[in-house]
């Protein structure tokens, strides 16, 4: 039987399906976001059915999660990306205990039980300086591609302090280190590590490991070495970070119980 999982997030669209009993992720894919998401969230996930050999009918239940999953109309229901989240990396990293989810609009900071329930959660939704956008508009800023911005941070001496704590303004702030010759180097440095910050204070207190990292903002190269830093605990990026909220909610689909 297979059951699916849509994670209509801000930025992407990804659907994962998924094979039960046996759990086996048959097939899973993304797109980009757009102003039609319903449309674009039913395109892929037909798509996909059809790339695969599979009818609509062959799926047994679909659940929907992230920022426009109300919207998803195939979805039989829908379920929080918290708990979606917890769902995908319980089932990736069964040992975690803290999870960090950095995506394009927003972030979350998970913690885990022993057995990968969600004790209590904190999630920016709000500001910008703590997510993905902040380094897209860095690397917009500084003419270079987003998987740049890892070679970039390596090759820091002294990373550049940035105070502000709204992304408009912090913006307004690397223009100033940039015209006062800053490198380059130490302004990425300087965002990941301000990054970094805003999601370690979500956390409350002392975060217990395992740590591991999901979301797009974990496919960027240096992030992980800066929550690392921050945090003082070793980061690992989970296999297929952006797609942990759709496998959750596949995995959430097939345990239903009607």
């Amino acid at each position: 039987m297979i059951y699916a999982g849509i994670d209509a997030g801000s930025r992407a669209i990804k659907v994962v399906l998924l094979e039960a009993p046996s759990g086996r992720i048959v097939a899973s894919a993304l797109a980009d976001q757009g102003v039609e998401q319903d449309k674009l969230a039913a395109g892929l996930y037909h798509r996909l059915l059809s790339e695969n050999g599979l009818r609509e009918s062959d799926v047994a239940r679909t659940v929907a999660t992230g920022y426009g999953r109300a919207i998803v109309s195939i979805a039989h229901t829908t379920v929080t990306e918290i708990t979606c989240h917890a769902a995908g990396v319980r089932r990736l990293a069964a040992d975690a205990r803290t999870v960090i989810d950095i995506g394009g609009q927003d972030s979350k900071l998970l913690h885990l039980d022993a057995a990968g329930k969600v004790r209590d959660f904190a999630m920016n939704d709000r500001c910008a300086a703590g997510t993905g956008r902040f380094l897209e508009i860095v690397a917009d800023r500084l003419g270079v591609q987003l998987a740049d911005l890892g070679r970039l941070a390596k090759q820091s001496r002294q990373p550049a302090h940035i105070s502000s704590m709204c992304v408009v303004f912090a913006e307004t702030e690397i223009i100033g280190l940039l015209a006062s010759g800053a490198m380059p180097a130490d302004i990425v440095a300087g965002v990941m590590h301000a990054i970094a910050g805003r999601t370690a204070a979500m956390a409350g207190h002392a975060v217990d490991g395992p740590v591991v990292f999901t979301g797009g903002v974990a496919l960027v190269p240096g992030m992980d070495k800066a929550l690392a830093e921050t945090l003082d605990r070793e980061v690992h990026i989970c296999p297929s970070p952006q797609f942990t909220g759709a496998l959750g909610a596949a995995i959430l689909a097939a345990n239903h119980k009607d």
